[in-house]
């Protein structure tokens, strides 16, 4: 059984914390990772590129000379797409690049994401992750005693908490959310993961008790 250090707000170390990746799910899977961190990275995508067709240049539609009898090309207006100036003929346009993958296959990613974090042992676990009032020496302290400050980390609060926001919203790489919130892709971006105490023990009953579940469904079958 392996552990996850366990300290408090002022980066002290004061336990350990028995967990496993099995506990979480039963294997990683890379591919469905892959295709989870896609997904989010396309739904932040704004596909807002657009250039212009030949309706929408400036210029007139006036035919520049007539059909026959100069010896040039037949052509058309001055918005025709082979000339400066002109539109362009395959023009791009606004489109919308999301799209999602079903519910339980994103849910799984997220906690194959936290199990992949524990097997590189970069998760670490604090007895109470909260802050009485706003201040960011308070959180550099905590991350300095885990030894992580200056890398990238993501805080995961037992529910939300503005104070706890506001106090690590201002270092460099650090991005707090709600436990709830989790997402793989969150978890995937960052090197660590710092997790509230109660908040990782309501993560790793609800996804013993669908382990379960489903164990006892196939058993069924």
């Amino acid at each position: 059984m392996s552990s996850l250090p366990v300290y408090d707000m002022s980066g002290k170390q004061v336990g350990q914390y028995a967990i496993e990746s099995t506990d979480l799910v039963n294997a990683i899977n890379k591919q469905l990772l892959h295709d989870v961190v896609v997904m989010y990275q396309a739904c932040l995508r704004q596909g807002t590129k657009q250039t212009k067709t030949r309706t929408m240049v400036a210029g007139t539609t006036k035919k520049m000379y007539k059909q026959k009898g100069t010896g040039n090309a037949r052509a058309g207006s001055r918005r025709s797409g082979i000339r400066r100036g002109g539109g362009h003929m395959k023009a791009l346009s606004p489109r919308d690049f999301s799209y999602r993958l079903p519910k339980k296959a994103v849910r799984l990613a997220c906690k194959m994401a936290v199990a992949s974090k524990i097997e590189a042992n970069k998760v670490f676990v604090v007895d109470g992750l909260a802050c009485a009032e706003p201040k960011t020496k308070v959180v550099v302290g905590l991350l300095s005693g885990m030894g992580i400050l200056g890398q990238t980390a993501l805080m995961a609060t037992n529910g939300h908490s503005p104070v706890v926001y506001k106090s690590g919203r201002n270092i460099a790489g650090v991005t707090v959310m709600s436990a709830a919130d989790l997402n793989a892709y969150a978890v995937l971006r960052v090197k660590n993961v710092v997790f509230d105490k109660a908040a990782l023990e309501d993560f790793k009953a609800k996804a013993v008790a669908e382990i379960q579940e489903k164990t006892r469904a196939l058993s069924a079958v």
